[in-house]
């Protein structure tokens, strides 16, 4: 696995990447994936770690080889003198830099915003963390349970008579990072505009008016972002939204049903049409002439009838039953997949989701292909995350411009 040139509508951009984790990380993935050159530093001997996290094959963790794949991997420390004059001399030649360290961190190591900006002007820096830049609560650590917790989703999670729960999955990073790479694709299109203008804001002031951008994205704030409907109706309402379970809030039928196989299926669909698909799915095609459920907003004031009623239904035929059943009424049920369903669902296969890449340790490893498709400039994933270091001889000497002594002195003392 050489280096390969990107491809895909962001090749030609080059992404430093010294987060950690999964939520700065995964927003230079996507970028990755779409033909960025994402050049990931990680600390000398200890790396990100993600590289620490199950599940494992043979010692080596699996989430990291998603999570970082398509990247360039180096090794630098960015505390020390020599690790912060080479970390500028790639500045100077990238566009984009991704961070998550606490507030003020990269401030002590000599690395502030203005010192970034006077090595690039025209550099993206995107700092995501927990709270802000700013606030009480900026010097916080920040992990997805904390995001999920303080931004109310997890308040919202679960049964009513049950604790509050969080998802199987730490959904708060990989929120942060689809935010995250919005947000530097939307700093990226501005700087393209001010130089198509000719200046920042407009202004005719040629190259040197033109400025990067610095990106303050709070974890907490997107994972809060995300819930819509919460903040105005609790400003316009006084609501105070609670736990419904799998029970849609505002469309019914809407649960999770149980199956005579013992699987699930979720039941959906707010329209009348829907609604009467629904209905003709389980051979009740009268159901929306019932007063009880003619509208949306009557079926939901009736749903645990509704429930009863199609659950009952569900509860006689299999998964598979089921779902046929649905479909052919051009009905809103879908099977509760586990992920060996995933990979043998038909559309999943046709569409070719789940893609085969390289990977140094395994051969190929399969994982999520790239999302969304693009018809004429497609990216792809080039690689699966690789070991430590694995790139620091073409960062050092093509990047940088080190040659071989100088990369061999910065490896003894350390640096790299």
């Amino acid at each position: 696995m050489d280096r390969e040139e990107g491809q895909g509508p962001l090749a030609g951009l080059r992404v430093l990447d010294i987060a950690t984790i999964i939520a700065g990380p995964m927003a230079g993935t996507l970028m990755a994936d779409f033909g960025a050159e994402v050049v990931k530093l990680e600390l000398p001997g200890l790396g990100d770690g993600l590289r620490g996290f199950p599940p494992f094959r043979e010692g080596k963790s699996l989430w990291w080889k998603v999570t970082n794949r398509g990247k360039l991997f180096g090794t630098l420390d960015l505390r020390t003198e020599d690790g912060r004059r080479l970390f500028l001399r790639m500045v100077a030649k990238s566009d984009v830099v991704i961070e998550n360290f606490r507030p003020g961190t990269l401030e002590r190591w000599g690395l502030d915003i203005e010192t970034l900006w006077a090595a690039n002007p025209r550099l993206v820096v995107l700092r995501l963390t927990g709270f802000g830049q700013d606030g009480p609560n900026a010097g916080l650590s920040g992990f997805a349970r904390i995001f999920e917790a303080m931004g109310g989703l997890t308040a919202i999670s679960g049964s009513e008579d049950q604790p509050p729960m969080h998802t199987g999955y730490p959904i708060g990073d990989p929120i942060g990072g689809l935010f995250g790479a919005f947000a530097v694709m939307a700093a990226l299109w501005r700087l393209a505009q001010d130089r198509r203008s000719g200046g920042a804001d407009g202004q005719d002031g040629g190259e040197d008016q033109l400025r990067g951008e610095e990106i303050d994205l709070s974890l907490t704030e997107a994972t809060f972002r995300i819930l819509e409907v919460l903040a105005i109706e609790y400003d316009q309402l006084g609501t105070v939204r609670q736990r419904s379970g799998n029970r849609n809030l505002y469309s019914a039928p809407s649960d999770v049903y149980l199956t005579a196989d013992k699987r699930y299926v979720s039941l959906a669909g707010s329209t009348n049409r829907t609604f009467a698909n629904n209905a003709r799915a389980i051979g009740r095609p009268e159901l929306p002439d019932d007063p009880r459920f003619a509208s949306n907003a009557a079926r939901v004031e009736n749903a645990a009838e509704l429930d009863r009623i199609f659950g009952s239904w569900l509860a006689a035929h299999s998964q598979e039953e089921a779902v046929a059943a649905f479909r052919a009424a051009q009905g809103t049920l879908a099977p509760i997949y586990s992920i060996d369903q995933i990979y043998a669902d038909p559309q999943v296969v046709a569409r070719k989701a789940i893609a085969e890449v390289a990977d140094e340790d395994f051969g190929t490893v399969r994982m999520q292909g790239v999302v969304p498709r693009f018809r004429h400039r497609p990216g792809r994933i080039r690689w699966a995350a690789k070991r430590l270091a694995a790139d620091n001889d073409y960062i050092y000497r093509e990047l940088v411009g080190l040659d071989d002594a100088e990369i061999e002195q910065y490896r003894a003392k350390g640096t790299i």
